[in-house]
C-alpha cells in the first residue's frame, strides 16, 4: 500500500468531479444538489493552480487518485474551513479518509490557525465518526436546503 498526497497540478481538470460523483454515488440527490458547486470549485482550482496546490491535495493509492480534500484559507489565522473531503466508494472504510484528514489538519496547523471547522450532513454518519476520531467536536446543528447539517470544530 502506497498512499501519497499529491499536488492538484499533477492532475487534469475533471479529477474533482469524478471523485465527487463516485464518492456520493450512494445517493443521487447529492450530485443533483451539488453539481453546480462542484463544477464551480473544479473550475476555480484549475484556473488557479497556485491556490489549489497550497490549499488542496489529491490522495493516491498506488498511483490511483482515490480522494481529495480542500480548505478555505480566507479567514486564517482565525480559522480554516474544510470544504470537500471525500474518498471514492471502493476505498471507503479502509482508513484512507482518516489519513487524508490528518494530513490536511497537519498542513493547516502549519499556518498557526486557531481552529479548523467543517460541516457535514446529519445522515453522513461515517463522516461524523471520522471527524470525531481525529479530535473534532460538534458545536452546532442547523437546517438548510432541506438537509440537517452539523458543524464541527477542531481546536489545536
Amino acid at each position: 500500500m502506497s498512499i501519497e498526497f499529491k499536488k492538484v497540478s499533477d492532475f487534469n481538470r475533471g479529477i474533482f468531479i469524478n471523485i465527487l460523483k463516485d464518492a456520493y454515488s450512494f445517493d443521487c440527490n447529492y450530485e443533483q444538489a451539488c453539481k453546480v458547486k462542484w463544477q464551480e470549485n473544479e473550475d476555480f482550482f484549475f484556473d488557479n493552480l497556485d491556490i489549489a496546490d497550497k490549499y488542496c491535495f489529491i490522495t493516491t493509492l498506488n498511483g490511483e487518485a482515490i480522494g481529495f480534500v480542500a480548505w478555505d484559507p480566507r479567514n486564517m489565522p482565525e480559522y480554516a474551513e474544510i470544504g470537500d473531503n471525500c474518498i471514492v466508494s471502493k476505498h471507503k472504510g479502509n482508513g484512507y479518509g482518516k489519513l487524508q484528514l490528518q494530513e490536511a489538519i497537519k498542513r493547516i496547523l502549519l499556518k498557526d490557525v486557531k481552529k479548523i471547522i467543517v460541516t457535514t450532513n446529519n445522515d453522513l454518519i461515517p463522516a461524523q465518526r471520522m471527524y470525531e476520531s481525529v479530535g473534532f467536536t460538534m458545536f452546532q446543528r442547523w437546517s438548510g436546503q432541506n438537509v440537517e447539517h452539523i458543524d464541527y470544530v477542531y481546536l489545536p
